[in-house]
């Protein structure tokens, strides 16, 4: 008997979300980054740095739709920062300053207690690295890209976990972007879902493979967040 009303009860839990889906929905989160960084060109064996730890912040913001076969979109950024210990004049040896904006169209596979999406988009990456004090290599490239996500939502306890991987590249660039997180949600309603994230993540850069400029970066570290579904 309480495993028929269990079941009964997720089946009802699976029909409210549904219903959620079915009309225009938001969704926006922060989060705060605290990454190590890693700086290398493999043409140049003195530049192979590993960086101060720092951090950054990364928000998101998606919209959702009932309308079939049209994609949701959902837009990503982040700031990335990260310089050497060693000085000249005040003046780092080794220092990244990138942006990284994300602009995805996904569709909804799975809205359950299984989340599932999948999609396309665009990765732009927009700043500078110095190395060896004044050298400066301008980045400015746009990639496509995969996108997918996977979660599982617990059931009446307000615990989530959730996977979140971008893939992009072209020709002699290639970028990685996987985080993995835990969320809990102090708000669970029809109108609004309101909780707090803990997660890792690992972004991987290399960009102008087999050129003299070839330049790999990596930026990994744990996160915390907050999130909204309205």
């Amino acid at each position: 008997m309480k495993v028929s009303k269990l079941f009964a009860m997720m089946i009802a839990l699976g029909a409210l979300h549904t219903a959620h889906a079915d009309i225009l929905a938001a969704k926006g989160s922060v989060e705060f980054w605290n990454y190590s960084a890693d700086l290398s060109h493999p043409r140049d064996t003195n530049i192979h740095s590993p960086l101060h730890d720092d951090h950054a912040f990364s928000f998101s913001v998606a919209l959702e739709h009932p309308v079939p076969l049209l994609p949701n979109l959902k837009i990503k950024h982040t700031n990335l920062q990260a310089e050497s210990d060693e000085r000249l004049s005040g003046v780092q040896r080794n220092q990244i300053d990138l942006n990284q904006s994300d602009f995805i169209l996904y569709y909804e596979i799975l809205d359950n207690i299984i989340d599932l999406d999948a999609g396309f988009g665009l990765k732009h990456l927009e700043g500078d690295i110095r190395y060896h004090f004044t050298n400066t290599q301008d980045i400015g490239t746009d990639l496509p890209m995969l996108y997918a996500q996977a979660g599982l939502n617990l059931p009446f306890t307000g615990l989530s976990a959730n996977t979140e991987i971008s893939m992009a590249g072209l020709n002699d660039a290639k970028i990685t972007d996987v985080q993995a997180e835990l969320k809990y949600n102090f708000i669970d309603s029809i109108l609004v879902d309101f909780g707090a994230t803990l997660g890792y993540r690992v972004l991987d850069i290399q960009l102008e493979q087999d050129h003299p400029q070839e330049v790999k970066m990596k930026f990994k570290g744990p996160y915390l967040g907050l999130e909204a579904h309205f």
